[in-house]
């Protein structure tokens, strides 16, 4: 059976890349459901797929969290994964879009728990600001605050991999795209501008835009409504596949599940003895790749 994979927000659940790709469930706020549901709801899931992996993006309210960790002590069940992530939101929906195509394929619970970690290297998310005044996921310096209060400005912003921040038109330099075939993904909020459909869609060369809604999360994330929020993705369930089954297994010495890298995603002991590699030399090469 798939292991099941979980939101916490109906908005990080993309469309799907092909008929195959089952659902995520859904584990709503407190607010929105009465703790009796819930734990109904999860008893459910864990009857029907085995195990449950829950993505937990860092914006997540507390009450929200905690409700989480409720349901996991009061089913006092080893089989709910509780993953935290810094990726910001579009980012985040294509991880948990990415597991789900995972979870059909014949990794074990443990192994798609720890993949996670790994396919979040290969996520290039970031977005078009009309602002940095109120960014602080991302270092902005004194100079790019002042900036930002200039008529017409616009920043462009990757928070990941690797943090990069530039004013665009100030010159010849871009924002740094993976070296791999992608897709991109691009959602539109309260700013009108072409230059990620066009201008970065050209420089990193991607083989396709999906226009989706801007998550509900996206503003208060990158600090602004003026934004166009954008992900840049491996699409293609085979890659993904080969990626993951690159990577040496390994047995956690705590609960025994199969897992890959160093944490373990379920009970989160830690190996030492081995770190999550990075096989790149899986992943297809771009034109511009090496």
């Amino acid at each position: 059976m798939p292991t099941a994979i979980a939101v916490t927000s109906a908005d990080l659940v993309l469309p799907p890349n092909d008929r195959q790709t089952p659902p995520a469930a859904l584990l709503r706020a407190p607010d929105d459901q009465s703790l009796d549901d819930a734990l109904a709801e999860t008893t459910v899931l864990l009857e029907q797929h085995g195990h449950v992996v829950v993505l937990c993006p860092s914006s997540l309210p507390a009450a929200h969290r905690m409700r989480l960790h409720t349901i996991r002590t009061v089913l006092e069940s080893n089989r709910i994964a509780l993953l935290g992530t810094d990726l910001p939101p579009l980012g985040l929906a294509v991880l948990v879009r990415q597991l789900r195509q995972l979870s059909i394929c014949d990794f074990g619970a443990g192994v798609i728990a720890s993949a996670a970690r790994l396919l979040a290297h290969y996520v290039y998310a970031g977005a078009l600001l009309g602002t940095v005044a109120r960014l602080d996921r991302v270092p902005v310096s004194l100079k790019s605050h002042a900036k930002s209060w200039l008529p017409g400005a616009q920043f462009a912003v990757l928070a990941n991999p690797r943090p990069q921040l530039l004013r665009i038109g100030a010159g010849d330099e871009r924002i740094q795209g993976p070296d791999f075939v992608t897709q991109l993904a691009v959602a539109n909020g309260q700013l009108h501008s072409e230059w990620v459909t066009g201008t970065l869609a050209h420089q990193w060369q991607v083989r396709g835009v999906q226009e989706t809604l801007l998550p509900a999360d996206s503003p208060g994330w990158w600090g602004t409504p003026k934004l166009i929020e954008f992900a840049a993705f491996l699409p293609d369930v085979s890659v993904l596949y080969q990626l993951v089954a690159s990577v040496r297994r390994e047995v956690c010495t705590w609960c025994g599940i199969q897992l890959i890298g160093d944490r373990c995603g379920f009970c989160s002991a830690t190996l030492a003895r081995h770190a999550v590699r990075e096989p790149a030399a899986a992943l297809p090469a771009g034109p511009h790749g090496t």
